[in-house]
């Protein structure tokens, strides 16, 4: 009798074993797609979904005045997003660098949040020379278009969106700054680099120029924000600060322990809300003593 309760134990904890085995098989971790097999399609990942909190100066699209715009660079049209305070005569003006997707939604959203501070704020599609970033049908067709532009091409297009604000009559042209996330963090850092006229600029997780004593060329005050999971970009940190003190500019930054790369993007699975809420703090604190007073 014995034996035989013992078979059945077994059998039944056999059976539970393989039930779970089929469970798990049957919900497999997304696919990486640079560990796939050579030949082989991988599995897309879904979009992340927006958090479903308030985003750090989230404001409703009818509480400012939101257009989209065209400006010459060379012989290109660019595109842009532009967003402004409803009332009021003069405003300082804030150019917005895009992440290495292009003009999105997320980042005309930012937009109209600087401008709700009281900015107009200008987000020039990068991705104009090349047709724009509305006309890639994926998120890695528009990376790959980005890995295209030349430094010189981007350099010229944020050298005629500064042009353009200027020509706006509501814009203080003496009181322009920059801000830019991921691929255009760095190159917030590097336009910085090229024009003597920006009055302060802001970094996201952005690269350091690769020459990084072009940094002895900048003229207005920096900050910078980073995540201490983000290894790639947070590494070299230190050297941008050893740079800048070599050279006598003003430089201040934040890096926010537990964040990862792009986390003040709350549409991303990496946003962290908490790190987030204070670097968008630390953000209007900065910009409104440099383009404000």
């Amino acid at each position: 009798m014995k034996s035989y309760l013992r078979s059945r134990l077994f059998l039944t904890l056999l059976g539970l074993a393989i039930l779970l085995t089929f469970a798990a098989c049957a919900a497999p971790a997304p696919t990486d797609p640079s560990q796939s097999a050579p030949g082989s399609t991988p599995t897309p990942t879904p979009p992340p979904s927006p958090s479903s909190e308030t985003p750090p100066g989230y404001v409703e699209p009818t509480a400012v005045d939101s257009s989209e715009v065209t400006f010459a660079s060379e012989e290109f049209s660019i595109k842009a997003y532009l967003s402004k305070p409803k009332s009021g005569e003069s405003f300082p003006g804030l150019i917005i660098i895009h992440e290495n997707r292009g003009l999105n939604k997320h980042i005309e959203d930012v937009a109209r949040r600087f401008a709700h501070q009281g900015y107009v704020a200008l987000a020039p599609d990068l991705l104009s020379r090349v047709g724009g970033a509305a006309q890639f049908a994926t998120t890695d067709d528009a990376v790959a278009a980005i890995r295209t532009l030349s430094s010189d091409g981007i350099i010229q297009d944020l050298d005629a969106a500064f042009a353009y604000l200027q020509s706006l009559p509501y814009v203080n042209i003496d009181s322009i700054g920059v801000i830019g996330y991921c691929w255009g963090g760095g190159n917030s850092l590097l336009f910085t680099t090229r024009n003597p006229e920006l009055k302060a600029a802001v970094v996201y997780y952005g690269p350091n120029p690769a020459n990084i004593d072009d940094v002895a060329k900048i003229t207005a005050p920096v900050l910078g924000i980073y995540g201490a999971e983000d290894n790639r970009i947070t590494v070299n940190v230190p050297a941008l600060e050893e740079a800048m003190e070599k050279h006598n500019k003003a430089f201040e930054y934040n890096i926010y322990p537990g964040a990862a790369h792009a986390f003040f993007n709350d549409t991303s699975r990496r946003h962290n809300r908490e790190a987030a809420i204070d670097a968008w703090q630390r953000t209007i604190s900065f910009l409104q003593k440099h383009l404000m007073s």
